[in-house]
């Protein structure tokens, strides 16, 4: 990813004149949410639970520990939540219990690899790793939990915390938004760590920030025999070698250059001998856009290019797109309102050089997207590069991943910030307006 820190100066004196400074009265405290969230009652407990959930990561679905955690300090802080929501997931609130709602949201699973980085707190269960930081996203939440419980009588509605399991496929987002929990919820934000980042910057953009992306395998079957005699046989290598290269020519080809897709394909098995045609050879790779119509695009013409070449070399071929396993994510696009609340928020908070807010769009995939499709949302990445950064090491999903933890007050401070200024600024919506519970909390 790439980020030049740099403001177009028409939108900095715009943001700077036209959106007006947090700092009346009513909100005032709200521009102390970071100075609360470096105090050491925030800041020490919030690192604690950190490396708690990071010695003890757990796949997606399987977050037990990883809730039991939550759900602890959760009544502790005297914070009512549900569970289980989405089988591990908590969803709790701040607040008044009333309209408007806003949520915040925090994914909890780890990943299936094996921890390099030798430290104290290293995870303690083999093969597993909180390698994209979602250890550290649950700590800021309740870190925001905390601070806003500490000012509950200052906001203006309700602010619903979700701690949402499965980000690392299996759609936990989706699962989320169809049990209703979200119902009332007029927007959402999230955030995710950046460990090339600095501390105290964040980076985000309006419109699509990150990309759809899907997954597929196919069967190419075709007839073995002894490599020696290639006649007798129709080789499934073969058909699978071409159908490879014609894939790459639906984004060299037939996709716009200004348009950015990407068709990778990253398994190839087939064959166990060095002198025998098998049977059949299975190939599968990912896909991804920055839009539903390219992406439904590229579905199509990957599905239509695996059984036409593969029937060029006399071979049929099926091709599962695996949804039932892993869910397409859709694009991320922020909302450009959110946008301008979220740069607001910051400037006001970490000053005008430290916000990117015209970040440049990754082919990375996150299912806060489902989110998006359905309530206006914003996701940012928040800067917790370590003072001993490795490039090209320690970055997300590597096992030699570290942060630097007081990346921790950041997150948690804009994660409150953003939530209260934006039932503040949207209560005047209400106004003549019955308001109602929220049937889910």
């Amino acid at each position: 990813m790439s980020c030049s820190f740099k403001f177009n100066i028409i939108f900095i004196l715009h943001i700077l004149a036209a959106t007006p400074i947090l700092s009346s009265p009513d909100n005032s405290s709200f521009n102390n949410f970071l100075d609360s969230a470096k105090t050491p009652e925030v800041f020490n407990w919030m690192v604690s639970i950190r490396r708690k959930i990071h010695e003890n990561p757990e796949l997606g679905y399987q977050e037990f520990e990883t809730s039991e955690v939550i759900r602890s300090e959760l009544h502790k802080l005297g914070i009512p939540y549900k569970h289980p929501v989405a089988i591990t997931g908590v969803v709790a609130f701040v607040g008044t219990g009333f309209s408007p709602f806003v949520a915040l949201r925090a994914d909890m699973d780890a990943l299936p690899m094996q921890e390099m980085v030798e430290w104290e707190h290293k995870s303690r269960v083999p093969g597993k790793m909180h390698a994209c930081g979602h250890d550290a996203h649950v700590s800021m939440l309740l870190g925001a939990a905390k601070i806003l419980k500490q000012h509950e009588k200052k906001i203006q509605g309700t602010v619903v915390l979700v701690f949402q399991p499965a980000e690392e496929g299996g759609g936990g987002a989706k699962k989320i938004l169809d049990q209703g929990a979200l119902e009332n919820v007029t927007a959402i934000f999230g955030l995710h760590i950046d460990p090339e980042l600095p501390i105290g910057e964040v980076a985000s953009r309006a419109g699509p920030i990150m990309a759809g992306s899907g997954f597929f395998e196919a069967k190419i079957s075709g007839k073995g025999g002894h490599a020696a005699i290639p006649q007798q046989s129709i080789d499934p290598i073969l058909a699978a070698s071409n159908v490879i290269i014609s894939l790459q020519h639906i984004v060299s080809h037939e996709a716009d250059p200004l348009d950015s897709q990407v068709v990778t394909i990253a398994k190839f098995q087939g064959g166990s001998a060095f002198n025998v045609i098998p049977d059949y050879v299975t190939i599968g790779g990912t896909f991804r856009a920055f839009s539903n119509q390219s992406f439904n695009q590229l579905r199509q013409r990957i599905e239509q290019v695996i059984i036409g070449q593969a029937a060029v070399h006399r071979c049929n071929a099926t091709v599962d797109f695996l949804e039932d396993w892993e869910p397409f994510n859709p694009p991320t696009v922020n909302n450009e309102d959110l946008h301008e609340h979220f740069v607001n928020v910051a400037v006001n908070m970490l000053g005008v050089d430290k916000v990117d807010s015209a970040m440049t769009p990754f082919m990375g995939a996150e299912d806060f997207s489902f989110y998006q499709e359905v309530i206006p949302g914003y996701f940012f990445m928040l800067g917790v590069r370590n003072a001993s950064h490795k490039q090209f090491e320690s970055v997300l999903h590597s096992p030699y991943l570290e942060i630097n933890e007081d990346g921790l007050s950041y997150g948690a401070a804009l994660h409150a910030s953003l939530a209260a200024s934006y039932l503040l600024k949207h209560q005047q919506d209400l106004h003549g307006v019955e308001r109602k519970t929220h049937d889910e909390l």
